[in-house]
């Protein structure tokens, strides 16, 4: 395909996202099934224009004064990944699969200056939830929230029940990984350049022997800071596909015990095929689907973490489209989830134990306000120095450790971000029970 026929179907695949809500990368899918024609090339350009357009549909709009899918693409187009006027017409001219040439009104959105424009328009998140960001950030509001606009990197986590890491490593150097310097397991990927494909990790040995998964650097911290180091009782409240999970086998070195739960079945069906490739041995899954329960580990747990429902504000990089389709009732239906499976995990916490509390959002509504309700119904459990957990449980780096110093709370939570981490967006609160 020639760059104006990806510019085509980049706005017809938005056309069909706004008609039929679906999300973007559904709707990405039955294009390239409709597209046989396009390479590998082709398509990652199309995505590309695609998810950058959500990323910046707010400032894009805003300066080309239209909402259009044509007006999106073009704002990425030239505003985005800046090309000149001349240059988008002259990728479009003479080409029947190619949009129409610009308009001298599109030409000039191209270049108007928004500076003037309130700041969630220019940090590209809803008006709704500015609040939220200032609420947080205070100061720092936009460019906490700007951060989201950004491209995401793919982050990586290197397995060492899977033998001596240093190979690992070895075979990321290959698709230009490199290790990251908080994390002594991560290694990342930078984020594409546009139009370009991301490297494609699972062709790697490596990561079919189960020596690499696939985790952003927030998840991987989030993980640490349970604080495992060996020998603990374990419960993975909300364990889902087991990403956490596995992070916690690798800290405590297939020693102790791990009891994975989901209270929706279905989000428990990749965890065992990722357990046995990654030569995890000490985890117990537990489902509602084949009768499994919990009643036998009440009191019992060491540490029971909880990665708490929400409205995954804080993957807006690599889930754009999600943030314009959040409402106020969904945030609202997502406290209220919050609340019951705070109160429902409260329970296998043994004396002295620790809870810790993680969602991937950066609302305070659903990070310090759920915190500060399950402390004023809960007197027994106290709020304790997060960053501390993650230094004792050896994952980071000297420099990690200082980063966490530097995001940590009043409360002594941490907020991670694209902005302020390098990461995608994560709230993690760790309470200990009184013995």
């Amino acid at each position: 395909m020639r760059e104006g026929a990806r510019a085509q179907a980049a706005i017809e695949v938005l056309e069909d996202f706004e008609r039929s809500k679906r999300p973007a990368k559904l709707c990405l899918k039955d294009w390239g099934r409709r597209a046989r024609y396009a390479g590998a090339k082709d398509r990652a350009a199309v995505s590309g224009l695609v998810l950058d357009a959500l990323r910046h549909k707010s400032s894009i709009s805003h300066a080309m004064q239209d909402i259009s899918a044509r007006a999106l693409v073009l704002g990425v187009l030239g505003r985005v990944w800046g090309k000149s006027a001349e240059q988008i017409d002259g990728v479009f001219a003479g080409d029947d699969h190619a949009p129409a040439v610009l308009t001298a009104a599109e030409k000039q959105g191209l270049a108007n200056d928004i500076a003037d424009a309130p700041d969630w328009v220019r940090a590209d998140i809803p008006q709704l939830f500015w609040p939220g960001f200032e609420r947080a950030y205070a100061d720092k509001a936009f460019d906490e929230a700007h951060g989201f606009a950004a491209r995401a990197t793919l982050d990586l986590r290197v397995n060492p029940l899977r033998g001596a890491p240093d190979k690992s490593f070895a075979a990321l150097a290959k698709i230009d990984a490199t290790p990251s310097d908080i994390l002594h397991f991560g290694a990342r990927i930078a984020a594409p350049e546009p139009g370009a494909r991301t490297a494609h990790v699972e062709s790697l040995p490596a990561f079919n022997k189960g020596g690499i998964e696939v985790q952003d650097f927030g998840s991987q911290i989030a993980a640490a800071c349970a604080g495992l180091t060996g020998g603990e009782q374990v419960l993975d409240f909300c364990a889902g596909g087991g990403g956490k999970t596995l992070g916690f086998a690798s800290a405590m070195q297939n020693s102790g015990q791990i009891f994975a739960w989901d209270a929706e079945p279905r989000r428990l069906m990749a965890i065992w095929d990722r357990l046995k490739r990654a030569g995890v041995r000490n985890v117990q899954v537990r489902s509602p689907k084949d009768g499994g329960n919990l009643d036998d580990l009440t009191g019992k747990m060491d540490v029971v973490f909880v990665d708490a429902p929400c409205t995954g504000t804080g993957t807006w990089r690599r889930r754009p489209d999600t943030k314009w389709r959040l409402s106020q009732a969904q945030l609202e239906r997502r406290m209220g989830e919050q609340d019951e499976v705070l109160r429902a995990a409260a329970q296998y916490v043994r004396p002295g134990g620790r809870l810790v509390y993680v969602t991937c959002s950066v609302l305070p509504e659903e990070n310090e306000d759920r915190i500060a309700k399950f402390l004023a119904d809960n007197a027994a459990f106290s709020t304790v120095d997060t960053a501390k957990l993650a230094a004792k449980s050896g994952a980071l780096t000297e420099a990690g450790k200082a980063l966490m110093a530097n995001v940590r709370q009043k409360n002594g939570a941490l907020r991670l971000s694209p902005f302020s981490t390098d990461t995608d967006g994560f709230f993690i609160a760790a309470m200990e029970k009184a013995a």
